[in-house]
């Protein structure tokens, strides 16, 4: 009998599926009781650039591919859809559509986190008046209060990254949505909504809590969409979503899709999915993924924790009364920079990497500079090697992108150490770099500390399938998830961090020559 048809005879519902979509690769994977994956599949995620600096993706093709993904993974599992007890979704943030409320019809392709179409507004509102009078009234406010509520918008600053600035472009510049808007016929959302509104036939329109407060626009002390924010932006707040929590019942996909209805149990946003995949329950438990980009989550528990500069307050998952909060900092071009040098045939397998670096004792003066600093402060940098001679081989350049990676890490776990007043627990890592021996080692020696690496690095489809897992009752709670992890490897240090001194301190050196180019 194919795949996804009703079947009368199949057996009682025994599997979750968890369902990430990231940067450039849509995948699924069918999860049992053990957790143990019985099926999988994945399709490359098709980026467009119609413009420079412009990232989109096409809905129609993504929603094939996600579709797709589903059903071959099921298929891969030899199961029918009626075995399915829910199904966890986990999404790329940032990444949003805008599409007519009566009709259905996007104004425009998904505009991806990685989309610069707004980096004029970001510099111009970031060097605004506006905004310092913005940051004096609530540093004052703070000062008067001790409320750390007012703590964040106190410095508040805007980034490419966040939805916030791309879609006040959107109805600066996109006619239809600005029209739809004033007329309340305009919805907005990120991949996890709109997916959500597709598999339901336009029946359920929400998002959950992870995913609305990394937009920027969200609230996290509220936890309401910021009203405040929208009238500086001139967004009309009636085009967002009502906000669920993170492990809930959305409703089931209709039945025309899959053959038969399945229950949308969890969404999540990927780099919370992630955290949640690796167990990191507890205030100090730390994440560390390495995938396209690089994103440190610390477990703040109940406190929600604003600070200066390189981090970012998030709420990890709301389930029930329990909310949860993040602090995170983020590196970029990581994953990026490593498929860059495959595409460039620096080698031909991304497995000979680590190997490649350790032939030789040190990059040999090659420093590799990432195409946005730790903070991200400056769209417009480009990424470059300095420090290139006629001796400098493959091997050199593969461990200067390499280095890069772990001393971004070193930097980032510094700030986290220095502005995260919680002691840290356990650090576990993710993620397809988190596969290199060398980063993970050099980056353990670097911060001095152990690094658990699980068995699966797909944290995200696993922290869905989690949270579907409980919304479903297919796993009773969060102390029977803790049982289910399986650690492949464990990173301690090796080395004294003095010894790569030199090298970061040639590299640093590097990053100071690169900004603005």
């Amino acid at each position: 009998m194919p795949c996804g048809q009703p079947d009368s005879g199949a057996a009682p519902a025994r599997y979750v599926l968890g369902v990430d979509v990231g940067s450039t690769v849509v995948k699924c994977h069918v999860y049992d009781r053990a957790a143990a994956v019985r099926g999988s599949s994945s399709r490359k995620v098709e980026s467009l650039y119609p413009r420079p600096g412009w990232v989109e993706l096409d809905p129609e093709v993504l929603w094939s591919q996600f579709i797709g993904v589903i059903k071959e993974a099921v298929q891969a599992a030899g199961l029918h859809m009626r075995q399915i007890a829910g199904l966890g979704i986990s999404t790329q943030r940032g990444t949003f559509i805008t599409w007519h409320k009566r009709t259905g019809k996007p104004f425009h392709n998904f505009i991806s986190w990685q989309d610069l179409r707004s980096a004029e507004l970001v510099n111009s509102w970031n060097n605004s008046l506006l905004l310092k009078v913005i940051h004096v009234i609530f540093t004052v406010l703070h000062f008067l209060t001790g409320n750390d509520r007012y703590l964040a918008p106190s410095f508040l600053t805007f980034s490419t990254h966040q939805a916030s600035m791309k879609l006040s472009w959107v109805f600066k510049n996109i006619h239809e949505a600005e029209e739809a808007a004033k007329k309340n016929n305009c919805c907005f959302g990120t991949v996890d909504t709109w997916l959500l509104y597709r598999l339901t036939k336009g029946s359920v329109y929400a998002t959950d809590y992870s995913n609305a407060s990394s937009t920027g626009i969200f609230e996290p002390f509220t936890k309401c969409w910021n009203p405040t924010l929208c009238n500086l932006l001139s967004i009309p707040v009636s085009i967002y979503p009502p906000v669920r929590d993170t492990s809930f019942n959305f409703g089931s996909t209709d039945s025309e899709i899959f053959g038969v209805p399945i229950p949308i149990m969890a969404m999540v946003a990927d780099q919370q999915s992630a955290m949640f995949g690796e167990c990191c329950f507890h205030p100090g438990d730390v994440k560390l993924t390495m995938g396209t980009g690089g994103f440190w989550n610390v477990n703040t528990g109940e406190h929600l924790f604003a600070s200066r500069g390189s981090l970012y307050p998030l709420i990890g998952w709301k389930i029930g009364e329990e909310v949860v909060y993040l602090t995170e900092g983020s590196i970029s071009d990581v994953g990026t920079a490593i498929k860059w040098a495959l595409d460039k045939e620096l080698f031909s397998n991304v497995d000979e990497t680590a190997e490649m670096a350790q032939s030789t004792a040190d990059s040999q003066g090659v420093c590799f500079i990432p195409g946005l600093q730790v903070s991200g402060d400056d769209p417009y940098l480009c990424a470059s090697f300095m420090g290139l001679k006629p001796s400098t081989n493959r091997n050199h350049l593969v461990r200067a992108i390499l280095e890069s990676v772990a001393f971004r890490n070193k930097l980032l776990y510094d700030i986290i150490v220095k502005k995260v007043h919680i002691p840290l627990r356990t650090i576990r890592a993710d993620g397809g770099v988190s596969n290199n021996s060398f980063v993970m080692q050099m980056t353990s020696d670097l911060i001095n500390k152990k690094i658990e690496k699980p068995a699966n690095a797909e944290m995200s489809s696993l922290g869905a399938a989690f949270l579907a897992g409980l919304a479903s009752g297919f796993w009773t709670d969060k102390k029977q998830l803790k049982k289910l992890r399986r650690i492949e490897a464990v990173f301690e240090p090796q080395k004294d961090s003095e010894e790569y001194r030199p090298a970061m301190d040639a590299w640093l050196q590097a990053m100071k020559h690169s900004p603005h180019w």
